[in-house]
Parts: C-alpha cells; structure tokens; sequence
C-alpha cells in the first residue's frame, strides 16, 4: 500500500526567494547585517524557523521578534511548481490524502501552502518532530499518520537532507527534480521528472 509524503519548499513550492528573503528582512529589522540568501539556505538543516533565525541573528530571540519573520511571510506570495496543484487533484479523486513533511514550522508551512492555494490532509511540521532533517522522524511520523509501515513510504523531495532522511527511516525517497535543492549526485531510489510522474509510484490498487 503505497502512500506520497512531500516535502514543501522546492517540491510543491517554488520558494526559491519568498522564503530567504524572509528572513533576510527579519535579521536586518533586528539588526544583523551580512546575512543573505545563500547563508539562509545554508542554515535550513538546522531546523525550524525559530531555530535558524536565532543562529542568523546570534542571540536568543523573544516570540515578537520571531513573529517578525512570519509577518513578511504574509505579506509575500508564493507559487506552487507546474503540475502541483494537478497531480494533488488526482490524488484526491483516486481517495488519496495529501501528505506533506517539511523542515518548516507548521505555522509557517500553513502560511506558505494557503498562499499557494495547496490544501492538504496531513502536515507534519518541523516542530512536531524532535530532530530536523536528516534524521528520519518526521518520515517515521508521517507514516504513523498513515497506519502505513515506513517501506510503503515515498517520500519525495529536492534536497539530499529529504533522501536521507527517507533512507533513514526505511521509505524510498524520490528526487525531486526540478527543486531548487536538487542535486544529481544526490543518492535517490527514485528520480522524478515533473511532479505528475509520482503517480506512477503508486500500487494498481492504490489507484482504484
């Protein structure tokens, strides 16, 4: 029994700038400068949000400071890659739910998949795990959303963080090929072209 879980940014989203320059606002407004694109995306193993904007700014941050981040959040807009919102739709009307597991914070995950008009069935956030990617817990959680076993998992995503930790829990990982984060020497059990191309990973009976 064959169930998707996708990664969010540079798998469904095309967050390439919404999401770095986000936080290079936030760290400027509080004070750091030299901080750009390229060092936030260095950062995005570390984990959520919270956790990369206390690295970036280098000091411990309260929650209005935080919010600070997730207010230009809001006020940009995001886009979800071609065939997203396509192969979505026919998963639901095979039955399907919509997994999603993303490094983010649920609270900025829900921000970024409204503004790109993506509804989902499960979301599994970073911060309802105890370790970020690569380490495969929220792989293991979102199966266990799923009553499915960890090996009947796919889990599609650009980066090689997303493969490991799919490898690391017992699912396969799917490369995601047309992410920002794609790597080509990036071990993956499976390529994926363009985002339709997952349907095909899916059991016979699974698609009845």
């Amino acid at each position: 029994m064959t169930r998707l879980v996708w990664d969010m940014d540079g798998t469904l989203l095309d967050s390439t700038e919404v999401v770095p320059d986000a936080f290079v606002e936030t760290v400027r407004e509080l004070g750091v400068d030299g901080v750009d694109r390229e060092k936030v995306v260095a950062a995005y193993s570390l984990g959520v949000p919270e956790v990369m904007l206390q690295h970036l700014v280098g000091r411990p941050l309260e929650d209005r400071e935080i919010d600070l981040y997730y207010d230009r959040l809001l006020e940009g807009s995001v886009a979800p890659y071609d065939g997203v919102l396509e192969t979505l739709d026919t998963l639901r009307q095979r039955g399907l739910p919509v997994v999603i597991f993303t490094g983010a914070s649920s609270r900025a995950a829900r921000t970024l998949l409204a503004s790109a008009g993506i509804q989902f069935d499960i979301l599994v956030g970073g911060d309802h795990v105890a370790r970020p990617k690569p380490a495969p817990d929220g792989v293991l959680e979102a199966a266990k959303r799923l009553s499915v076993a960890p090996e009947d998992v796919v889990y599609i995503g650009d980066a090689p963080t997303d493969l490991q930790a799919a490898r690391s829990a017992g699912a396969r990982g799917a490369a995601a090929t047309w992410g920002h984060l794609y790597q080509r020497d990036a071990p993956a059990d499976i390529r994926l072209r363009a985002p339709h191309d997952a349907l095909a990973l899916l059991a016979t009976h699974d698609a009845t």
